[in-house]
């Protein structure tokens, strides 16, 4: 090894059933181009799929114990906090970058402060802009979404999209997605490919677009005092008994009607929120799935058992897994590697393989929990919210039949001065010219006027949102003009020769550009 240049290495993760590994291949490439070198624990990829040898390929010097990698590495990245035999081992001063969960472990931040050892909590990144590429939760909520609605389908003994078959006909599954964070719209996209009917509700008004945009149905709850729901950090806050107690009706009104109930609901710092209870579990039919991804804070269903998948009295499949991310362990080792490759990338301002922690940036600074002796945690809340508040909808008053009726009129007696205007104008024109012109050029440019004069009322009539609907009808159009200007291109008159050419042209121009749009708009639709 060089030396002057600083390590980072990776231990195997001890946590029981934990897969995923902090550096992969591919982000020890990234490390490298900033100046370090990377090392390994032997084996710490293989449930990921990442071999010895991938390590050793990509420059990676691959070490035997955990022990060895402590002492030779500067710093330390892992997906776990580390234990308290790990902390107890590790030498004093090193960096050490992981999911810590501050809030939750005071007495682990102590034992790391007391080794004094520079702490970046990838948990507690600020959900902002700038530090969306090195944001770890939301890669890991991303994965677990998806896993979701993957589990649910093979505990769910239905299809997910509607068919119909020799046999009869088949509804969709219906399902209901409670809280549209990032894991919650990872499952509302996952299960709108799958072709299931999805229903979403989020204390956030704001998220409602998100939601539609996805095509889901968003379950807007009619509570004139609800405040806005929204928190630090792009998450909920916790709601007043009484938002709570109209959120639980609007759920036991959804118990029996659908098929799947994914939860996501998570409140930073505190127990997951109840939102799905005993009697909605009892309320739901026979082979229903509830998975729940807030099982390792507590879970928001009241009847889920951590790392552990049961089935009630009445059929109902309730999951409580807590280790979704690390079922996917090659694709979340890949983004948490990435997230951890930006991090470094933020820390090493001159890329020469040297970290520097400015507390004065606010990403560092968020994410940084103990340095130089002194636990920083909690940091100063963000300056920007990770949603914009939804701007307050004006209501706006309904116009009374009377209204209505005077303002239509008002609005033809506009558009009829308008059209006489235009068509004074235009016999004023014609007149001026039929003064001047050869009576053969006359006859042309009649039908060419009224042929504008059509051609205008025709399509400028036609709302902006049907025009691609409509192109095929303005390509008809067209091939009528061309064939007319073809028809005009044989006569004698010069000018009228130059005005058919020019008519020619445009019409083509339009007819090709037509088929053009129209079928680059079709093949947004065509599945790849």
């Amino acid at each position: 090894m060089e030396e002057g240049r600083m390590r980072i290495g990776a231990p195997a993760e001890i946590f029981e059933g934990e897969k995923r590994v902090a550096l992969t291949p591919e982000s020890a490439k990234r490390l490298q181009k900033l100046g370090y070198e990377c090392l390994v624990q032997s084996g710490a990829g293989e449930a990921a799929s990442f071999k010895d040898e991938a390590y050793a390929e990509a420059g990676v010097t691959v070490v035997e114990t955990a022990a060895d990698l402590w002492s030779q590495a500067d710093v330390i990245v892992k997906v776990r906090a580390p234990s308290d035999e790990e902390i107890a081992a590790a030498p004093e001063g090193k960096t050490l970058i992981s999911f810590i969960w501050p809030a939750q472990n005071e007495e682990m931040l102590a034992a790391l402060n007391a080794k004094r050892m520079t702490v970046l909590a990838m948990d507690m990144v600020p959900r902002i802009s700038r530090a969306q590429k090195m944001d770890a939760l939301s890669s890991m909520a991303n994965i677990g979404g998806y896993r979701a609605v993957v589990e649910a389908a093979n505990n769910f003994g239905r299809f997910f999209t509607g068919q119909v078959t020799a046999a009869g006909k088949v509804p969709p599954a219906k399902i209901l997605v409670v809280g549209a964070g990032v894991a919650g719209l990872a499952a509302i996209g996952a299960a709108q490919a799958m072709g299931a009917v999805v229903r979403a509700f989020d204390v956030r008004p704001e998220v409602a677009e998100q939601i539609e945009s996805m095509g889901a149905e968003f379950l807007f709850l009619d509570f004139e005092d609800s405040q806005d729901g929204a928190g630090t950090g792009g998450y909920a806050a916790p709601s007043s008994p009484e938002f709570r107690e109209k959120q639980l009706e609007l759920f036991r009104a959804q118990a029996p009607e659908v098929d799947i109930v994914i939860t996501t609901a998570l409140i930073p710092g505190r127990p997951a929120p109840k939102l799905w209870t005993e009697d909605m579990v009892l309320a739901m039919k026979n082979g229903s799935v509830i998975v729940d991804l807030a099982a390792e804070r507590g879970g928001n269903c009241d009847l889920t058992v951590p790392d552990d998948k049961i089935v009630t009295e009445n059929g109902v499949t309730i999951i409580g897994y807590t280790d979704l991310p690390s079922r996917m362990a090659t694709q979340s080792s890949n983004l948490y590697g990435t997230n951890i490759a930006h991090m470094m990338s933020d820390l090493t301002p001159e890329k020469d393989g040297k970290p520097v922690v400015n507390m004065d940036d606010d990403v560092i600074r968020g994410s940084t929990v103990c340095h130089q002796g002194e636990i920083t945690f909690p940091p100063p809340p963000p300056k920007v919210k990770a949603i914009a508040a939804a701007k307050p909808k004006e209501k706006v008053k309904e116009p009374t039949p009377e209204e209505k009726k005077a303002a239509e009129l008002a609005a033809f007696k506009k558009q009829t001065r308008s059209q006489v205007t235009l068509l004074a104008v235009g016999a004023a024109l014609l007149l001026g010219v039929g003064l001047v012109a050869p009576a053969s050029f006359m006859q042309h440019f009649i039908v060419f006027v009224l042929s504008v004069f059509v051609g205008f009322q025709v399509i400028w009539g036609v709302a902006h949102s049907l025009h691609t609907p409509l192109m095929a009808v303005t390509n008809a159009i067209s091939s009528i003009i061309i064939l007319g200007a073809l028809m005009q291109i044989g006569s004698g008159s010069w000018i009228v020769i130059v005005l058919a050419a020019l008519s020619v042209f445009m019409a083509g121009i339009n007819i090709f550009g037509g088929f053009l749009v129209t079928r680059r708009m079709l093949a947004m639709f065509q599945k790849s």
